[in-house]
């Protein structure tokens, strides 16, 4: 392991995990999956949201923070019994580096070889949350693949919250046969929401009139954007997903996925980044 900063604790359990706590904020991300699932900025309350069904077991999926799906996302298109979003968010990632930025950040570099690609993941924390996901093709042949930083977003009441800056984007509707539509004004939540926006580099506003605050999530290397909340009926259909716990987070998830699928020639890489910060609303 790499040698780890004044900022970072190593977490010993079944799956191991990085405490980071700094002048800016506390994170924590497990090497399962390179999974961030933790991001609280100092004066703030938790952004990123946890379910407690969540399994924490080595070939399972965490529910909840920012799951990396690659690389495919949903389900494969040639079926089988491969896991949904890929395999990446399931494999043990190495700490390339970790250090002490003189700002007071913490940045983490976390590795892993999925032929034909080499992936690095990049994780800055510090008032806001950076994610940089570079893909790198070191194969003979072109390869494609999809990605997402599926992200939940702790809110108090789903049903009260909306997100900006998807206005006028098209989108495909999972929940209504996949039918493709326009995003009219900010998106509200009032049933199962499960959207896949394509060709939008825009950033995202989460309104949170409840805690009084807007989670901002920019990114870059992104063409297509997620939105999800699974409502009453899905989440009681998950098993590590609390019956009840629904109303408390939505997804917005950095992604390039169906028609934004990302191919490289050998040699050639690919970067994804997301930026999460928080501003409080006027009161």
């Amino acid at each position: 392991m790499a040698r780890l900063p004044a900022t970072v604790t190593e977490v010993a359990s079944e799956l191991p995990s990085l405490s980071i706590c700094n002048r800016h904020a506390r994170a924590r991300v497990f090497l399962h999956g390179a999974h961030v699932a933790s991001f609280r900025p100092v004066g703030e309350a938790e952004v990123l949201w946890m379910s407690i069904r969540s399994q924490f077991a080595p070939g399972k999926p965490i529910r909840g923070g920012v799951p990396i799906c690659f690389p495919w996302f949903g389900m494969h298109p040639e079926g089988g019994d491969r896991p949904p979003h890929g395999v990446v968010r399931l494999s043990p990632w190495t700490i390339t580096s970790a250090d002490d930025l003189p700002d007071g950040q913490t940045r983490l570099v976390l590795g892993l070889d999925s032929p034909p690609f080499t992936l690095a993941y990049t994780v800055t924390v510090g008032a806001e949350l950076e994610l940089a996901l570079e893909v790198r093709n070191t194969g003979n042949a072109p390869a494609s693949f999809e990605e997402a930083l599926h992200t939940y977003f702790d809110v108090a009441d789903v049903r009260r919250a909306s997100i900006e800056g998807l206005a006028g984007a098209a989108f495909i509707d999972k929940t209504d046969g996949s039918a493709t539509k326009t995003q009219s004004g900010a998106l509200t939540f009032t049933a199962e929401t499960d959207r896949l926006f394509q060709g939008t580099t825009s950033a995202c506003t989460i309104v949170d009139p409840v805690l009084g605050r807007r989670i901002v999530v920019a990114k870059k290397g992104s063409r297509s954007t997620v939105v999800w909340n699974p409502w009453v009926a899905k989440a009681a259909r998950m098993p590590d997903f609390g019956d009840d716990e629904w109303p408390s987070m939505l997804c917005i998830e950095a992604a390039n996925a169906a028609d934004h699928r990302v191919t490289l020639a050998p040699g050639a890489s690919h970067l994804l980044s997301q930026t999460v910060s928080v501003q409080r609303l006027a009161r």
